[in-house]
């Protein structure tokens, strides 16, 4: 347990690192093409635009970082003080404070956020601007002064103890040793918070001095990855081997490099061939000189090119530096899986890829296995969730209206992953359970989305359906009449269940809430709560266009008393792994009777104008009247 809270921690550290960086890297690219192209060694030497690169490397960047570190904690209040904060770090110190701004930022996000919390409701009407203002300017102006005579002398021994580091490490030999740490992390779960947590800010230092940095090709080499991917394209099985070229092109070309890390997690002594390609690149960046001029983000073969100083030596050091690492990955990877026992479940691979990281991959829906054609003569469509109450039964609601829309005769219903009847020829599922569902139902043709309330994959099925549907007419109104025999849906959705106006400071808190409201009403056991939370963490209760409908486990589905409902309304939005949900609808479902209003909500909020209204409405009544007119 506490090996995993460790991981827990780590992960979430990492994150939030990268978290401050990413949003900006826009900024980055930038910076790095005006120093290519106009510095005196530059494509098109220009000493007037020459004089854009050092005030965006010393003020805009670590601003730009300074205040998405604060809005990160305190939203818009809290990237404000960030940003003052940070300037205490930036004219403190003649380096680029990247690592300054990712301390200063957070803090004063943390402290104004502190200070919000403690005059909450204290202030009198009337005051609100004015205390928020100038709470915001004195506790930022105070930051802003301990950084300039405490954190920035601070931030700047220890940059330049690390450049030190850095340039004994090239002076000896040893920064190939570097690989043995960065590749497996970054193959865990590190990868964005190695690069521009930790290289981009030294980096950006040497650059500024010697005008360019190895620093910044040690996580962004390609070669590694492109070595064991092309393994799997000669020696690799099944759908491994199959889908290891496309998989190249995305990571080499894309710089994707998470894509890989599935290939090497399903044989894991590919982390050899990972730190051997690694060290080997290195060792050949050293030795021919190479080095950026630019963050390279993503990690493509086409962002290094771009970033890479202007002369013929160092176009050679680097595309030599990433040929001899992706030469030796792909030995030492082809010798591994010619060896040894190979598993063919990329899907679990991908899969526990994504608990490592500890959010949900971009990349994890690319390893789906791959479906034929739509079965002919479809007569059952299925959505599946865990819990079968919640998600599923929105998106069957929202599919079965276009099917009577499309005036096709084909049965849609929600269930349970684990109750998914074997008959079922069509399974819609989120991406992150398509696997689960494959293995239930392997003969059914599967479809992953990540958006119940306005997939594309709904139009596009409905299309492949019309031109083929013979769900017999009594099986439909068999289905019908069960639909209409549910108990009533009056008083599921109460005016004392509605809140509107409600902040939260993560998702967690937001689902806590919803399961207290339906603790209170007496609709579930106060242990549904909990299993709330685990739903969740399981797999996203974001349901698309802003909306989240938290519920608990299949297994808690005991716990539920009666069927109910809470309407949280959060105007600011709360994230959700990424997403932000404005409005929250907490779910107690019992016997089926939620059915019916849960299909009027899923509904309404297929529309993003009801969305918006609902999210500006001024009271319960109004709010429930936007839900109760579809």
């Amino acid at each position: 347990m506490a090996q995993s809270n460790i991981k827990v921690a780590v992960q979430k550290f990492g994150n939030f690192l990268s978290s401050m960086v990413m949003p900006n890297i826009g900024a980055f690219i930038a910076w790095g093409l005006i120093t290519a192209l106009f510095i005196p060694t530059g494509f098109f030497s220009n000493e007037s635009l020459a004089k854009l690169v050092d005030p965006m490397v010393k003020y805009l960047l670590p601003l730009l970082i300074g205040y998405t570190g604060g809005k990160l904690v305190h939203d818009q209040r809290g990237g404000v003080v960030g940003a003052i904060a940070t300037m205490g770090v930036i004219v403190g110190s003649d380096i680029p404070m990247f690592l300054g701004a990712m301390i200063m930022g957070p803090l004063g996000g943390y402290i104004i956020k502190k200070f919000d919390q403690f005059i909450e409701g204290k202030v009198k009407t009337g005051f609100e601007m004015l205390i928020n203002n100038f709470s915001a300017g004195i506790l930022g102006g105070i930051l802003a002064i301990l950084a300039f005579l405490g954190v920035s002398p601070a931030v700047d021994g220890f940059t330049g103890a690390l450049v030190v580091g850095v340039d004994w490490m090239v002076a000896h030999g040893l920064l190939p040793l570097t690989s043995i740490l960065i590749e497996p992390a970054k193959i865990l779960f590190l990868n964005n918070a190695i690069n521009h947590g930790i290289l981009s800010p030294i980096g950006a230092e040497q650059i500024r001095t010697n005008g360019q940095s190895i620093l910044l090709l040690l996580e962004t080499n390609p070669g590694p990855g492109l070595g064991i991917l092309l393994a799997y394209c000669f020696f690799g099985k099944g759908t491994a081997k199959q889908s290891a070229p496309g998989a190249a092109i995305i990571h080499f070309i894309g710089g994707i490099h998470e894509i890989y890390f599935p290939y090497v997690l399903m044989r894991p002594l590919l982390i050899i061939a990972a730190i051997l390609g690694g060290m080997s690149g290195v060792f050949t960046f050293v030795l021919l000189g190479g080095g950026l001029q630019a963050v390279a983000s993503p990690g493509s073969i086409l962002a290094i090119l771009a970033a890479t100083p202007g002369n013929a030596g160092s176009y050679v050091a680097n595309i030599s530096g990433v040929l001899v690492a992706a030469v030796v990955s792909f030995i030492v990877g082809s010798l591994i899986l010619k060896t040894g026992k190979q598993s063919e479940d990329l899907d679990e691979a991908a899969r526990k890829m994504q608990e490592m990281k500890g959010k949900k991959s971009s990349v994890a829906g690319s390893f789906t296995k791959q479906q034929g054609e739509v079965p002919a003569s479809v007569q059952k469509i299925v959505f599946a969730c865990d819990a079968g109450m919640g998600s599923s039964a929105m998106g069957a609601s929202l599919l079965r209206k276009k099917v009577k829309q499309a005036d096709l005769n084909i049965s849609v219903t929600n269930t349970a992953i684990s109750n998914i009847p074997s008959d079922a020829q069509i399974v819609i599922t989120q991406e992150e359970l398509t696997p689960r569902a494959q293995n239930k139902v392997p003969d059914a043709y599967h479809i992953s989305v990540d958006n119940f309330l306005s997939s594309p994959e709904y139009d596009k099925l409905i299309d492949q359906l019309k031109n083929d549907h013979t769900t017999s007419k009594a099986e439909e109104e068999k289905r019908v009449s069960a639909e209409n025999n549910t108990d009533s849906n009056d008083g599921l959705l109460k005016e004392e269940n509605v809140f509107l106006n409600q902040h939260f400071s993560s998702k967690e808190e937001a689902i806590r809430f919803a399961g207290s409201v339906l603790v209170k009403g007496g609709y579930v056991e106060e242990n549904y709560v909990e299993a709330m939370i685990d739903r969740d963490n399981m797999t996203s209760t974001y349901m698309g266009n802003d909306v989240a409908i938290p519920h608990g486990t299949e297994e808690a589905k005991k716990n539920v008393l009666r069927s109910g409902f809470t309407v949280i309304q959060v105007p600011e939005g709360v994230d959700f792994d990424g997403e932000k949900v404005r409005l929250i609808f907490g779910i107690a479902g019992k016997d089926g009777t939620h059915l019916e209003i849960l299909s009027g909500i899923a509904i309404t909020c297929s529309d993003m104008d009801n969305i918006e209204k609902m999210v500006h409405a001024k009271s319960a009544k109004e709010l429930m009247a936007i839900i109760q007119s579809n």
